[in-house]
């Protein structure tokens, strides 16, 4: 096993202690969601910045405003800011709730980009807020410059909210500290269904602290609840200065909208005066599109999808895919025939597709939930592919079992999937010799999380398509929280000189659980 040391990079670590510093010192939103800039008669970006879905030649900037204005970005091989480029972004305005993402295009291939953002009066283009200062990698040309990213999910869960005492939500400050290419947000982004309380009392006696927020006291069901659910991340110093440093691939899964969520559900839970799932989901996306830089979707959210490829140089292909939006009703998962599946006839095709015109030597699946552990759903029915029947596919697992054949017939190689939903970590391998569908090549499939929120006891494996645990590490009882059980995040390093891929589980605290080498060019392994 390998315990490769993260990479330095002095020329980014020293943007830290100046700009990106000094700009997230401006002012801090507070717990009302009013940023304190509000009264300085210009517009304030106290939200912070945030990058996404960044290639080797574009990359997507974001910000929110405090008031309507006019976003502009300017962006510079130095700290210096000389030579820079200028890019006139969106108009902010309440549409959107003041939220802006503006496309860089042309961007050099493999190098550190400095960018800042300016917010300009809309009547008075000289009227301008403080600069906002942010930073990122673009994606490498050339194979022999290896990649390295993160990932994990669920972030303020089962009422584990921003928690003060405790200095928030730390794994983003231990994750910045290892300076990754990217991060990849594996879902469950948000808890719109999760209200925080002010107090939670410990088994042993302690006391947990939430950070409050009007729209973080009931479950989302308006628009203005969902955009306010996606703002309550950002009211933590860790998250601010993370999404200044680091880019971010996200992708959704339910509790972006609510728990266990499907097309067509209606609910029967009283905390919900709309009951019309697909009226929330709606309201929630346009809120996700508005507060995450996503290339697929329109400015508002409203339209496009979730699920596409990142190119991120010869190295790594990252499919996200969307295993919500798409899926067919929960249920006890054991028809014979299924052609919607958990990812939709479409997005299949599409997957394939992709698959097979992908040249890179790793194609990461960046699954928003698990192939092989069940997830049931109450009572009967099931959550994720898995149904805990162990013989052939039945369900959801017949689409799975229809795309691992293609990858095995068409030799594609490189493929691992990457997940998080179950909160807690682990390794998985999946072998024909073990399975009941036995026409696929061998992959692994990596877990990672939470994030920020509670920890709970490892799930069953299903034997259809034969995973063995290697490794896990969960607690033994359900919802401890952050104070009584450690974040998990994983890491991935693709060497540029052997194309060697290795995964790390770590913990919070700087722990490597378990570490795993792949090689290049295996059509299984």
């Amino acid at each position: 096993m390998s315990h490769t040391p993260p990479r330095s990079a002095p020329a980014r670590r020293s943007v830290l202690k100046g700009t990106i510093a000094a700009s997230a010192a401006l002012a801090l939103p507070t717990a009302a969601g009013a940023p304190a800039l509000a009264l300085s008669g210009r517009p304030g970006a106290a939200w912070g910045v945030q990058t996404g879905d960044v290639t080797a030649s574009s990359g997507l900037v974001w910000v929110r405003s405090d008031r309507p204005a006019r976003m502009i970005v300017e962006t510079s091989a130095t700290e210096s800011f000389r030579h820079a480029r200028r890019w006139r972004g969106p108009l902010l305005g309440p549409g959107s709730d003041f939220t802006g993402t503006t496309a860089l295009r042309g961007l050099p291939a493999g190098e550190q980009v400095h960018y800042r953002v300016v917010l300009a009066d809309p009547d008075d283009p000289r009227r301008t807020g403080e600069p906002v200062y942010g930073t990122f990698r673009t994606a490498p040309a050339r194979r022999r410059d290896g990649v390295r990213f993160l990932w994990s999910g669920d972030i303020a869960g089962q009422g584990w909210g921003i928690n003060p005492d405790i200095g928030g939500f730390r794994a983003f400050e231990e994750m910045r500290r290892l300076d990754p290419d990217f991060f990849l947000s594996s879902g469950d982004t948000v808890y719109a269904d999760g209200p925080l309380v002010p107090s939670v009392t410990l088994p042993d006696g302690r006391v947990w602290r939430n950070l409050v927020t009007e729209e973080k006291s009931k479950v989302a069901e308006t628009l203005a609840e969902y955009r306010g659910n996606f703002r309550y991340n950002l009211l933590d110093d860790n998250v601010r200065q993370f999404n200044a440093q680091v880019p971010t691939i996200v992708q959704w899964d339910d509790h972006e909208v609510r728990n266990n969520w499907y097309p067509g559900q209606i609910l029967d839970d009283p905390r919900y005066t709309e009951k019309d799932v697909d009226v929330l989901a709606r309201r929630s996306m346009q809120a996700f599109g508005e507060y995450f830089p996503v290339g697929t979707l329109s400015p508002r959210g409203s339209e496009g999808r979730i699920h596409r490829v990142v190119h991120h140089g010869p190295l790594l292909d990252v499919f996200v895919l969307d295993m919500r939006t798409y899926r067919n009703a929960n249920s006890p998962g054991r028809q014979a025939d299924d052609t919607v599946g958990i990812l939709g006839a479409k997005q299949l095709a599409w997957l394939k597709r992709e698959l097979a015109r992908s040249r890179a030597v790793w194609k990461v699946l960046a699954s928003d939930m698990p192939l092989g552990l069940v997830v049931p759903d109450g009572g009967a029915n099931f959550e994720a592919v898995a149904q805990g029947d162990p013989g052939a596919p039945l369900g959801r697992e017949l689409q799975i079992a229809e795309l691992l054949r293609f990858v095995k017939h068409r030799r594609i190689t490189g493929t691992l999937w990457l997940t998080a939903d179950v909160h807690y970590t682990s390794a998985q391998h999946y072998a024909p010799e073990r399975a009941a569908f036995k026409d696929f090549a061998p992959f692994w499939e990596f877990v990672s999380g939470p994030l920020a929120a509670g920890g709970f006891p490892a799930n069953a494996l299903d034997a259809t398509f034969g995973p063995e645990r290697v490794f896990v590490r969960a607690p033994q009882r359900a919802n401890l929280s952050p104070m009584e059980s450690p974040q998990y995040f994983g890491e991935v390093d693709i060497d540029g000189d052997c194309g060697e891929l290795t995964v790390r589980l770590r913990a919070e605290g700087g722990a490597v659980l378990f570490s795993k080498t792949l090689q290049p060019g295996r059509v299984g392994q």
